[in-house]
């Protein structure tokens, strides 16, 4: 019997326990930064926009980032854009320091701009890497190991972790995910990797070849439209998720943290039970019953009363994105030839993170109309209902138009 893929294989252990930091410090700042903001203003939309900047590095630089991660060394560009990383989150804490001074969400805004900037190069390649280290038999095992891990301390220890140390200083959690993110770019150095195959092209052909593998894969242009559209209902609603537990639930910054957290176990228990329900139900029916849980999940939270109903409904979402997770990546390594991965891997992401700065801003705006007419409540609740509703059309699309299996 083989030995389990964390023990025989260094490198996986290596590129899982930086990203298990670099998760870490990532779930202190997915609870910090829109609390920051709230600090700053109350805003709906100007909140919104600092969710937005994070995310608009996507639509804007997802596709040359791919040429860019090709040509390059993994181990050596993850590492850097690591460093970069802290000295981008070192800046947010400055500000966080003169949160007072007017006009500061607007810096924050350009902050995660530049933060998002460079976690498009970093997850790109970190994904792209994976199949040089690990066999195409261990993919499902790996992601499902490293998705555990982001949930695990991204999203379960992390948030709660923000909200005590927001209640010693809000500058704290950033300087810890700086100094996370500089171990974590440590350990990436250490990564043994052969040199693979590279693009010797000029960037503008190597472009088109990955543009046009695209093109020419209906399936994987369908499924990078699905995603490209639930991204957007996620993200609107998520952006909206601090205000609505702040304005509608009443709950503190480390209440909220736990609230997040119950998310981050249904990811967990997803991504665990991932294989076993790929080999239970098949993968079309499993990407179906994942965007069907999101609908319910967000209608769910529409309709909360309580933090603990907010909690019950996050675990479901998560669970399912993280099943849905598991397939389609797993999917997409063993499909895209790996001289394209990077190219390939960004276009599509590209199409499906693209959506969401606009998700994020929709949100937003979305709340600051209906509130004119519904109140401030109302509007919040409408907005995780529509998201609902939004699911069950998509859906319909993914049912009939799907096939993974």
């Amino acid at each position: 019997m083989a030995a389990p893929l964390l023990i025989r294989n260094r490198n996986f252990r290596l590129l899982l326990g930086a990203g298990t930091l670099t998760n870490l410090g990532d779930g202190l700042v997915t609870l910090a930064l829109p609390w920051l903001a709230t600090l700053m203003t109350k805003d709906a939309f100007a909140i919104s926009a600092v969710a937005a900047a994070g995310r608009l590095p996507w639509l804007l630089f997802a596709i040359p980032a791919g040429v860019i991660i090709d040509n390059a060394d993994y181990r050596q560009l993850i590492a850097r854009t690591d460093l970069l990383r802290a000295a981008i989150v070192l800046a947010i804490l400055a500000l966080a320091m003169n949160a007072h001074v007017q006009n500061a969400v607007w810096v924050l805004v350009g902050l995660a701009f530049l933060l998002g900037s460079a976690e498009v190069l970093r997850d790109n390649a970190a994904q792209t890497m994976l199949p040089s280290i690990v066999g195409s038999r261990d993919l499902e095992v790996a992601n499902g190991q490293l998705w555990s891990s982001e949930q695990l301390t991204g999203q379960f220890l992390g948030p709660p972790l923000a909200g005590v140390l927001i209640a010693a200083g809000i500058g704290i959690p950033f300087g810890v995910d700086a100094a996370l993110l500089v171990l974590a770019a440590g350990l990436v150095w250490m990564i043994s990797l052969r040199a693979g195959i590279r693009v010797r092209t000029d960037f503008r052909a190597a472009l088109l070849e990955g543009i046009n593998f695209m093109r020419g894969d209906r399936l994987l242009l369908r499924l990078a439209i699905v995603l490209g559209v639930a991204n957007f209902i996620a993200t609107a609603t998520i952006t909206m998720e601090v205000i609505f537990a702040q304005d509608v639930l009443a709950l503190s910054a480390y209440f909220y943290g736990w609230v997040l957290s119950a998310g981050a176990v249904g990811a967990i228990t997803g991504s665990l039970l991932a294989p076993r329900f790929i080999a239970l139900f098949g993968t079309r029916a499993c990407l179906n019953m994942s965007i069907a849980t999101w609908g319910l999940g967000y209608a769910t939270i529409g309709l909360s009363q309580t933090g603990s109903m907010m909690a019950i409904a996050l675990f479901f979402v998560m669970a399912a994105a993280m099943i849905w997770n598991v397939i389609t990546v797993s999917w997409r390594q063993r499909r895209i030839p790996r001289d394209l991965l990077g190219r390939v891997n960004s276009i599509y992401r590209f199409f499906g993170w693209g959506s969401m700065p606009l998700g994020a801003l929709a949100g937003g705006a979305a709340v600051s109309v209906l509130e004119h007419g519904l109140g401030r409540e109302y509007a919040l609740r409408s907005t995780f209902l529509l998201a609902g509703a939004a699911c069950g059309l998509l859906l319909v699309y993914a049912a009939l138009r799907l096939r993974l299996d």
